[in-house]
């Protein structure tokens, strides 16, 4: 995922770091937000994928990770002077760990998504102004 972010201009991949380790990954995609169930492809970032290291887990890392790919989706939608209002995601609705992070970190629940190969998603939102 992160060499695709690297190779593609619109996926801008990050690293998660924790006391100067890194411990995790995500990725923010532009022009993708169907892939998350999103009604549009521009209105929103995509947030891809975010893995935080099994070691790392329960540590509250996962909602402040969310929270700052949103910041970080702001500021690129500044520099880029497009339109997006906040960042869309999907989890899988058999992951309440990873619900539970992205509803902590602001995500409100837009229902179920069945669009992807993975089983029944959650469709999860945030703008940049809530």
């Amino acid at each position: 995922m992160v060499l695709a972010g690297l190779e593609e201009d619109s996926r801008f991949p990050y690293v998660v770091e924790a006391a100067g380790h890194a411990v995790g990954v995500l990725t923010l995609q532009a022009g993708a937000a169907r892939l998350a169930g999103w009604p549009d492809e521009d209105s929103a970032w995509l947030l891809r994928g975010f893995l935080i290291d099994r070691r790392h887990q329960g540590q509250g890392l996962g909602p402040l990770a969310a929270t700052s790919a949103v910041g970080a989706a702001a500021k690129l939608t500044a520099r880029r002077g497009t339109r997006e209002a906040g960042v869309v995601l999907s989890v899988n609705e058999t992951n309440p760990a990873g619900l539970s992070a992205y509803r902590t970190a602001g995500f409100v629940d837009k229902g179920q998504y069945l669009g992807g190969s993975s089983g029944p998603q959650r469709s999860m939102y945030r703008s940049f102004t809530g």
